[in-house]
């Protein structure tokens, strides 16, 4: 069995500025630069949360040319009067071909990406869309010794808790439960037609700020 544990939580933004005012407004940092994915036509920009745990705003790159595919995370559906939103999760595996097959949610093709001299192995659903909502994790694999972390800058934050709700909830813990998901994680169901939302809260030198739904 695959071993999966939380890797990162997203940020989607109609822009990279819009999205790191978000976060600099919510939690009183400011997130560091990333880089471009070529191959996906989008840029981010990141905050470390403790030992192999981040933060990732991203957004479309206006200045890279459109891909001949969808766009990963939705953000080919983000629109550019849309505020910045805690969209989904990533979760790292060990494995993460094993890992897919035995996901009863359906979590795309594993592909490869690059970023600068990084590269991974990440699932994308052919149409660009969020498994579950964003409420299921998208996977991630890093090279053995490898993960972005170790280049981020510690600026005081921390993740203190992540909650999910989605009207099927229990089909988000059976597929945690498959990939061998270790972690931290709190999921609620939701009444049927409800929209689906994701809570984060991040400790900051400011306090404890909530990244997600009010309502939620």
């Amino acid at each position: 069995m695959p071993r999966s544990q939380l890797d990162h939580i997203v940020i989607t933004a109609p822009s990279l500025a819009a999205g790191v005012a978000y976060v600099r407004q919510t939690l009183g940092v400011h997130p560091q630069k990333g880089g471009e994915h070529p191959r996906m036509g989008t840029h981010n920009c990141f905050v470390k949360l403790g030992d192999g745990i981040y933060l990732e705003v991203i957004a479309i790159n206006p200045n890279a040319p459109p891909p001949q595919r969808s766009r990963w995370f939705g953000l080919d559906h983000v629109r550019p009067d849309e505020p910045p939103r805690l969209a989904t999760w990533v979760a790292r595996t060990d494995d993460i071909q094993a890992a897919v097959l035995l996901s009863p949610v359906p979590l795309g093709s594993v592909e490869l990406i690059t970023r600068d001299q990084l590269h991974w192995s990440i699932t994308i659903p052919k149409d660009g869309t969020l498994p579950c909502q964003g409420i299921a994790p998208t996977l991630i694999q890093w090279p053995h010794g490898t993960h972005p972390t170790s280049t981020l800058n510690d600026v005081g934050c921390s993740l203190v808790g992540l909650e999910g709700f989605h009207p099927a909830a229990d089909r988000v813990s059976a597929m945690l439960q498959a990939i061998g998901f270790d972690g931290e994680i709190s999921l609620s169901p939701l009444p049927p037609g409800a929209p689906p939302c994701l809570v984060a809260r991040i400790r900051s030198r400011a306090g404890v700020c909530q990244l997600g739904r009010a309502e939620c």
